[in-house]
């Protein structure tokens, strides 16, 4: 088994530790070939700076050897700590848990997959210190994507800015660092679809952006293919845009006009052209073609609809975001507050 060496001497029990300033969360799902590495590094970035801090790593139903792993780092430095969910609940769940349960004055938000190196972090923590609330770290450069996932990436931003209310950092990723104020703001918001690199943006807070160059993975797969992302695009226009919803408004009034231009079309032609003695005109051919065309437009409308009417079903059964099976490195209280948050709803 690999073991995450002891830095710097940690405190030897949970009770002994001081209270963290800084507290990073990261989501954790089939990462055992980098977890541990990943504690390594975000532990020494973090010692540089001389204060306490502590490292939530989130395991969202993790069906490798990550969590073991993961508890071989707490051993070995008990400011590991572990959140253990029942089963896989995502991503932006994950780093809402993981917000919930951190106890730092400044929150940062990384992925554990070492794409998004913590060597950044203290370059996030001096821009806090200059009086930031939200600091983003913004891609540079993107090591090892394909040209359509970076081009579809550019489109994504570029479009939720252009039909939201919320003005997104193009090319920030979830990598961020937030004050205390931020995520306890954040804490209030409790709904299940959830765009939390759009939330951090609505929740206002002064805010600014660190270049960084993301590099490419190490090992392991992406655990957002095609499908998830085209479900976290959906979820980011849905929880910040009406604009779905007038669309299908819009399909229907361009749908009516065309048809009233058509039946002026036709008794036109039937009254004043010789076309109207053509037998293709006659033919069952332009009326399939509009039937099918109304039809269509119906179920887009409908599929709109049905879009947001299943949103508002999930928050209305008022179930909890997450289910926390195990809780590994922190104390009563802070147990207590993290459930708290959860149960608040």
């Amino acid at each position: 088994m690999q073991v995450l060496p002891q830095l710097n001497a940690a405190p030897a029990t949970v009770a002994a530790q001081p209270p963290p300033t800084f507290s990073v969360v990261a989501p954790v799902f089939n990462e055992e070939v980098l977890v541990t590495e990943f504690c390594q590094r975000t532990a020494a970035a973090l010692e540089t700076l001389g204060e306490p801090f502590e490292i939530v790593l989130v395991n969202d139903g993790s069906r490798d050897r990550s969590l073991e792993l993961m508890h071989a780092a707490h051993a070995a430095d008990p400011r590991v700590k572990i959140l253990s969910f029942s089963r896989n609940f995502g991503h932006q769940l994950a780093i809402t848990a993981g917000a919930d349960y951190a106890t730092g004055q400044a929150v940062v938000v990384i992925d554990s997959d070492l794409q998004d190196p913590p060597e950044v972090i203290p370059t996030l923590i001096a821009q806090w210190r200059e009086g930031y609330e939200v600091v983003y770290a913004v891609r540079e450069e993107r090591e090892g994507e394909t040209w359509f996932k970076t081009a579809t990436a550019s489109l994504f931003y570029r479009l939720i800015n252009r039909i939201t209310s919320v003005d997104l950092p193009v090319d920030a990723g979830d990598f961020r660092l937030m004050d205390r104020k931020v995520v306890n703001a954040l804490g209030r918001i409790r709904e299940h679809h959830r765009f939390m690199r759009g939330l951090s943006v609505w929740v206002g807070f002064k805010s600014t952006g660190v270049p960084y160059k993301r590099h490419a993975r190490k090992a392991g797969s992406t655990k957002y293919p095609l499908r998830k992302m085209l479900k976290f695009a959906l979820d980011g226009i849905t929880s910040f845009s009406y604009l779905p919803l007038q669309l299908a408004t819009y399909m229907g009034f361009g749908v009516a006009s065309l048809s009233l231009l058509f039946i002026v079309v036709v008794i036109a032609l039937r009254l004043f052209s010789a076309l109207a003695q053509d037998a293709a005109f006659y033919g069952q051919a332009s009326t399939l073609a509009a039937t099918l065309f109304i039809g269509a437009v119906q179920l887009i409308s409908l599929g709109i609809i049905g879009e947001y009417v299943g949103r508002i079903y999930d928050e209305v059964k008022k179930r909890p975001l997450y289910i926390v099976a195990d809780a590994v490195g922190f104390d009563e209280v802070q147990r207590q507050r993290g459930e708290q948050k959860d149960g608040a709803r």
